[in-house]
């Protein structure tokens, strides 16, 4: 009996120094404030843990999705990207028909398309700062078409690029904001069909 209690008390140790060390030291960071996080940095990881425990998919967790209205092509949105990129100060780095499959099932993916978007300045000013910011660039558009009509156009959400550290200087914040700005109001309209 005791042997089994010891074995009991020995495993849920384990347990909660596998799981709940992590937890507890995320919480730590957050209520002591030891580390000079950006203000915003613990809400949005957050929320990013709250989607992964939601949908158990850590890919939709940092994403962006906007639905593309009925009627509106893929043609439509290659357009509406195309114009809406210059009135955001991007430019159109690479875009990529990926495939289309006309008889697809209705879950099926049955059209994908990938635009490629940067603005050169900001990226310069990104990759002084940390060459790790290389790996968000460029940043994408993805457009996803399924066989029952349903399309969507999804970006990466730039909350943590942005937040999830230190403070970024000043300058740069201001650089960061209107690239998110940026990805999120051109996928927004052209899935309107907005020019």
């Amino acid at each position: 009996m005791k042997k089994n209690i010891l074995t009991a008390i020995i495993a849920l140790s384990v347990a909660f120094l596998a799981t709940g060390c992590s937890t507890m030291h995320m919480g730590w960071v957050a209520v002591t404030k030891q580390y000079k996080l950006d203000d915003k940095a613990m809400p949005a990881y957050d929320d990013m843990f709250t989607k992964v425990t939601k949908y158990g998919d850590p890919a939709r967790a940092m994403m962006k999705e906007w639905k593309v209205e009925e009627g509106v092509s893929g043609d439509d949105v290659k357009e509406s990207i195309a114009a809406l990129t210059e009135e955001y100060n991007m430019r159109l780095t690479g875009y990529v028909k990926m495939y289309t499959k006309e008889d697809a099932k209705p879950n099926e993916v049955a059209e994908a398309r990938i635009w490629s978007l940067c603005n050169l300045t900001t990226a310069k000013i990104f990759l002084n700062y940390s060459r790790y910011y290389g790996g968000f660039m460029p940043c994408r558009i993805m457009y996803v078409r399924y066989g029952n009509g349903d399309a969507f156009l999804i970006s990466m959400d730039m909350t943590l690029a942005i937040h999830g550290g230190y403070p970024l200087p000043p300058k740069m914040l201001e650089a960061a904001l209107k690239v998110k700005d940026a990805m999120e109001g051109i996928p927004a309209r052209a899935a309107q069909g907005d020019f």
